[in-house]
Formats: C-alpha cells, sequence, structure tokens
C-alpha cells in the first residue's frame, strides 16, 4: 500500500488488486506446456497478442455487489503464424488442466513488440532501409492496422500496416505491408500509397518502458479522516470489451455508498467529411481504446503501469508533442479533484481518457483527442466516444431515470421518468438533462452534457441511451473495421425489446460528439458532469 502526502486536506491511499506479473508470467509458462494448447502451438512459429484477467461478472447474470478476494478467470490470444490462425485460451489461474482451447481465422490487434518485428522487416529492406537510417522517413503505425490478404479456405495472411513519414517534401509519405510469416514486404498497396507530404501534429514517440498489459488497483480517498471516495481501476491495457474500454472503474462508491457499478468506453469511431477526402483516409474506422502509448507523469510507481504523481501529468494536449516517460495510468490530486489519467493511440490518433474525483462527490468523465503527424488528420474528420455508465444508485435496484426539460414535455412539472429502454437527443433550447436515482432513498445523481458534447447526427447516433442492465450488454462486439454500417454503434439493438427500466436496474450510454479540425481548433476534451443530489 502506498500512500502520499496530503494535499488541500486529501490524501490517497492505493492497494493492488488480482495476481501480479511474476505470477502472471509463472501461469503463462505453465499453460504453454498444457497438452490441449501445445496441440495447437507445438512445431509453430507463434506469439501471445494478448492476455487479460476478467472479472467474475463477465460470466454471472446477477452482479457481485463486491468483487472477489482476487482474480482467477483469464483469456489469452496467441497468433499462430506457420498456419495463419489465432489460437484463443480461456480458463483459470488454478486450473489450466480445464482451460477451453479454440481457432479462428480473427486477427486480434498488433502489440507494439510485434509493430516494431515488422519495422525491423523494413529496415532490411535496401531503400527504405537507408531511408529510415539516414532518417528521411520514420516509421509508425498506421490505420488500418491491417492489410487484409484472404487466402482461398478463409484463412487470412497476418500483414502488417507499417506508415513511413517523411521528413522531405520530394519524398512522399507511404504504408507498406509486412507479412509476419515470409517476412516479405508489400508496396504496392490500392488505396494506401501517399502521394502528398502534408502533416498535421507533432512525429510520433513511443519510446518510454513497456509496463505490460495487467494491472488493477484500489484507490481510496479521505478528507479529514473521512472516506469520501473508492473505487478499483483498470489500466486500458487490460480494460473490458471487444475493443478495450480506456481507463475503467469498477465498485465506485461516494461517502460509503453505490454510485456506480462499471463506468467505461467501450466504443469509438471515427467518420471522415467526404468533401475531399483523400482515398487512403477512412471512410471510417471503429477504433480500439486498449493500447496505451507514453505521456509525461513524474512519480513513484505503485504497480506497474500505475504511478501516483506529486504534480499533473501532462498529455499530447497538455504539451503538443507526442511520447514521454511513462504509459499507464497516472493518479494525481489537483485542488480539491482526483485524476486519474491514460494516453492511448489507434494508429495515428492519440486519445486521452480522464476521470476526475471532486471532494463534493461530482464525477468529470473526460475523452480528448489528437493525433501524430500524418495527412490524414489534417482533413475534417468526426470523433464519436460512448461512454457506459452502470449506475447502482445505493443498490443495482430499484433505480429510476427522470428527463429534465424547460420547457416541459409534460407540464406542469420540468421533470418526467423513463419508463421503458430508449434512446434521447441532448436539447440545450430545454436545458436538457437527466436524473439516476435510488426510488426507495431518493439519493441520485445529475447527468449534466458537457458544452462542448456536441450532438448526435446521422453516423454518430444517439446522445444518450436508458437500457436495463445485462451483463452481455457490455459493448458491441464489433472489431476494427473501416466499413461505415459496421463501424457505427449500435447500442439500439439493445433496446430493441423495449424493456421496462422503472425501478430497475438501469444503464446510462452517453455519447459526445468531436469535430476534428485543424482550421478550427478549439478545445478537444469532451465529456458529461455527474453531480450528486440527496447524498
Amino acid at each position: 500500500m502506498i500512500e502520499n502526502a496530503t494535499h488541500y486536506e486529501l490524501t490517497l491511499k492505493t492497494s493492488p488488486y488480482g495476481p501480479d506479473q511474476p505470477i502472471i508470467n509463472e501461469a503463462l509458462a505453465a499453460l504453454l506446456r498444457q497438452p490441449s494448447l501445445q496441440r495447437y502451438l507445438e512445431r509453430t512459429e507463434h506469439r501471445l497478442l494478448s492476455f487479460r484477467m476478467l472479472d467474475e461478472n463477465e460470466e454471472c447474470v446477477e452482479k457481485l455487489s463486491h468483487p472477489p478476494e482476487t482474480l482467477n478467470r483469464f483469456s489469452a490470444d496467441f497468433y499462430d503464424y506457420t498456419n495463419n490462425r489465432t489460437i484463443s485460451v480461456a480458463g483459470h489461474l488454478n486450473d489450466l488442466n480445464g482451460i477451453e482451447v479454440s481457432e479462428s481465422s480473427r486477427q486480434p490487434l498488433p502489440t507494439d513488440e510485434e509493430f516494431e518485428d515488422a519495422v525491423e522487416v523494413v529496415r532490411k529492406y535496401p531503400e527504405l532501409g537507408a531511408a529510415i537510417h539516414q532518417e528521411d522517413l520514420r516509421p509508425f503505425a498506421p490505420v488500418p492496422p491491417f492489410v487484409n490478404t484472404e487466402l482461398a479456405d478463409g484463412r487470412i495472411e497476418r500483414v502488417l500496416a507499417v506508415g513511413l513519414l517523411s521528413e522531405k517534401r520530394e519524398i512522399p509519405h507511404r504504408i507498406v505491408g509486412v507479412n509476419m510469416r515470409s517476412k516479405q514486404i508489400l508496396r504496392e498497396l490500392t488505396g494506401l500509397a501517399f502521394q502528398n507530404a502534408d502533416t498535421c501534429g507533432p512525429p510520433a514517440n513511443t519510446a518510454c518502458n513497456d509496463t505490460g498489459n495487467t494491472g488493477q488497483l484500489w484507490v481510496t480517498t479521505t478528507q479529514a479522516g473521512v472516506t469520501l471516495w473508492r473505487f478499483l481501476v483498470i489500466r486500458p491495457a487490460a480494460s473490458s470489451g471487444t475493443n478495450g474500454s480506456g481507463v475503467e472503474l469498477r465498485y465506485v462508491d461516494y461517502r460509503g455508498k453505490r454510485v456506480l457499478f462499471q463506468a467505461h468506453v467501450p466504443i469509438l469511431n471515427v467518420l471522415y467529411d467526404e468533401a475531399g477526402r483523400p482515398s487512403n483516409c477512412g471512410p471510417t474506422y471503429r477504433d480500439w481504446q486498449h493500447q496505451e502509448t507514453c505521456f509525461q507523469a513524474n512519480g513513484t510507481d505503485i504497480i506497474p503501469g500505475f504511478r501516483l504523481c506529486p504534480q499533473p501529468a501532462q498529455t499530447i494536449l497538455d504539451t503538443g508533442t507526442d511520447g514521454g516517460n511513462f504509459r499507464g495510468v497516472a493518479i494525481y490530486i489537483q485542488g480539491q479533484e482526483v485524476v486519474l489519467v491514460s494516453q492511448m493511440s489507434a494508429g495515428w490518433y492519440r486519445y486521452i481518457s480522464e476521470w476526475r474525483f471532486h471532494a463534493d462527490g461530482t464525477i468529470r468523465p473526460r475523452f480528448g483527442f489528437a493525433s501524430i503527424a500524418f495527412n490524414c488528420p489534417c482533413h475534417l474528420h468526426f470523433h464519436h466516444v460512448y461512454w457506459r455508465l452502470d449506475f447502482d444508485i445505493v443498490t443495482s435496484s430499484p433505480n429510476v431515470v427522470q428527463e429534465y426539460n424547460n420547457p416541459p414535455i409534460f407540464p406542469p412539472s420540468p421533470w418526467h421518468t423513463k419508463k421503458y429502454e430508449i434512446r434521447r437527443p441532448r436539447d440545450a433550447t430545454r436545458n436538457r438533462h437527466w436524473l439516476v436515482k435510488n426510488s426507495t432513498t431518493n439519493a441520485g445523481y445529475l447527468i449534466i452534457p458537457g458544452a462542448s458534447d456536441g450532438s448526435m447526427d446521422s453516423y454518430g447516433l444517439g446522445d444518450l441511451w436508458v437500457l436495463r442492465y445485462h451483463s452481455s450488454e457490455i459493448d458491441d462486439g464489433q472489431t476494427f473495421t473501416t466499413v461505415p454500417a459496421l463501424s457505427q454503434e449500435h447500442i439500439d439493438n439493445f433496446a430493441i425489446d423495449g424493456e421496462l427500466v422503472e425501478n430497475q436496474d438501469v444503464v446510462l450510454w452517453y455519447a459526445g460528439h468531436f469535430t476534428h479540425s485543424v482550421a478550427v481548433g478549439g478545445a478537444h476534451i469532451v465529456g458529461p458532469e455527474l453531480k450528486p443530489v440527496n447524498w
């Protein structure tokens, strides 16, 4: 347990949760010796691409009000380059003999290590390697991360995309493909060859220590001996969902009463404006929120991936430069707020996941948008971020959701209760906001839209959804794609049956919409304000 100095009467205490990296490393070594997995991986070239500890609630219909003493369930993905297939493993650390193993053609996202191996292949190519050595070309991770080549039997050759940013205007930017099995380079890629030297954003810099991909931490905030906040933090690299979900929170309590069971960002997508859009950009992306990248955070490491800082950490939005000395979650006190922040990457995008907890009970979820140097970010595009807020006000039920409108929709009261599942737009002309409350105690939390949160449109569907809780509805299951109809959120699918939400266990999805234009500039951070009522 680490305790920092008191700042403005706020004190932080932290305690790790779950198995540490040495225990996981030992389990992985034992896992690879299991006959049921060896049958798939023996005499193959393979690599571990993902490993995640799973919360017990991910297989429970009913919620656990408190987590187990430690985490035991896990999932892992190995890629078999020899046979062009993904080998997935699920099981319990204390029973590796009972693991479940399956294979598919699914392409997990590349790790930093795998991408660097692809760059090394490019460095060995005479012409490109010489330009990289002379620093005329700078490698970076682009989007899409793959160049998919489907074989006749349904398998997909694993070809990673490697971007090469030109440092000279007479040399065009380009993207090449690297076949990770044959170690051959594909140079003529349709729609991926760049013929101009435009760039927007700072050069990429991912040179900081690897802190692994596991880690959870209990955080407790006290003031004058009174416990204000207690919650579990999960770093982006270990977060839940199909594509990760940024800095994830669970079991969030304020002054001893439950506020949120889970809070995270499982869905994130991008649309490029059709007018003047280069063929190599978009047209849309479903992005990922688990790949941590470097930012500046000076302080003391609690466990790998969590750093306690005496001063505010600085992301690309603060410094204007990419890179720093840390990847993971930085925690610090600023005034009367405890702040958690992480910087993530998805190709040339840089995303900031932040949570701010005020001593008065206010929670400020924040999400920021930036990019590294390349030509696509120069073109008008639109980011859409979707928070999933699983409110359990005092208890998981009976909770109700009310909406405020002035002028009222149902006079004379400006408030009305949402009875069934529904999607709602923001409406500043009515000062529209929402309240989730426990109908027995009347304790609740307001959800107040942020001034920069934008509005729904034909691609960025929805501003807020009121849904009934189901453990299977963590996200819509969509992996990375560039297809518009697929990359859009599909939260509406959860509300098709129009279930009763009054006096039930409710989940709110809240959307922020950001227009990213280098010409317009402006705030690059969106997010609502959650404020306690009758607490």
